[in-house]
């Protein structure tokens, strides 16, 4: 057993199937199919189920996915680690990060650490819940992770970050029925079509509580489909409850943003593995809690949530 073949091993697995793993690594599919084989000659164990061009993950194979991760993960750690000696110039940094953080404060994150640290490429692999995000970070698919939560901070399986909270607003039309400038009460959005996202967000969750609490509200559109939520609402289909990080893309696209009374938001994170990073991660972390978007001091990246 290899590095390397672990290396393709796990990209059958985040690709989904021989073929397309083989393009993203530029293989043919026949080597990398000879690759996983001797792999499981070695392991003495299939991996895959072969099933006509589909590669069905075995039992074996599902208990190999993170001892794989973790051996990848500490020989980068190694290289890194040692190529950083001279300073860090070059490297690459994986963020898993729910949509809306991505917009912010995930750009003025990497903005500040590019400037820094400009030969260092950041990867940004999208998560839609706080879960999905925990578990990318836990399991080794990205080192850090950006989320937002409702309720209490990730602890245990990952070293939680506290960045910021972020407030919810309501995305509305320009000729929507509230008037610009104004706060809607919450008991307003009884009556009105609201636009989603899908279980586990915590703009479906504040729906969700809406509606428990006897709101008549209207799930117009539920997508997964971030991207489209702004269009669906210039288009009048419906409202959005959204964090404030969409204030100034929606505003400049000519939606109004407006603050709910009462005020109430999520809890945004930077979340990584509690065992050692590698150094360019470190430094993406360090640097994105240097400071907070309004340019105050952040928690010290060694503490916990």
């Amino acid at each position: 057993m290899d590095v390397r073949q672990l290396e393709y091993f796990l990209a059958v697995v985040d690709h989904g199937g021989f073929n397309r793993a083989a393009s993203a690594l530029y293989l043919s599919q026949p080597s990398l199919s000879q690759s996983v084989r001797a792999l499981e000659r070695d392991l003495g164990s299939e991996l895959f189920h072969r099933i006509g061009r589909r590669a069905v993950l075995t039992e074996a194979g599902a208990a190999l996915i993170e001892p794989a991760r973790a051996a990848v993960r500490g020989l980068r750690l190694a290289r890194a680690s040692v190529e950083s000696v001279h300073g860090l110039r070059t490297g690459r940094v994986e963020v898993a990060a729910m949509p809306s953080q991505a917009i912010e404060p995930l750009t003025g994150m990497i903005r500040r650490f590019t400037a820094d640290h400009p030969g260092v490429s950041v990867v940004v692999q999208a998560a839609f819940t706080p879960r999905e995000v925990t578990e990318k970070v836990r399991t080794g698919v990205s080192e850090l992770g950006l989320l937002a939560s409702p309720g209490p901070l990730p602890r245990g399986e990952v070293r939680s970050y506290p960045v910021m909270e972020q407030r919810f607003v309501l995305l509305t039309p320009p000729d929507g029925p509230f008037p610009a400038g104004r706060a809607v009460r919450r008991e307003q959005l009884s009556g009105q079509r609201l636009i989603v996202g899908q279980q586990g967000t915590g703009m479906r969750g504040y729906v969700d509580d809406l509606r428990a609490a006897g709101a008549a509200v209207t799930i117009a559109v539920e997508t997964e489909h971030r991207v489209a939520i702004l269009p669906l609402v210039l288009s009048g289909v419906g409202m959005a409850v959204v964090t404030d990080s969409w204030r100034g893309v929606a505003e400049r696209a000519g939606a109004l943003v407006l603050e709910i009374d009462p005020p109430t938001g999520l809890e945004v994170a930077l979340v990584s593995r509690r065992s050692a990073l590698t150094p360019a991660a470190r430094a993406f972390l360090e640097c994105a809690m240097a400071t907070t978007d309004d340019g105050g001091p952040g928690r010290s990246a060694g503490e916990d949530a």
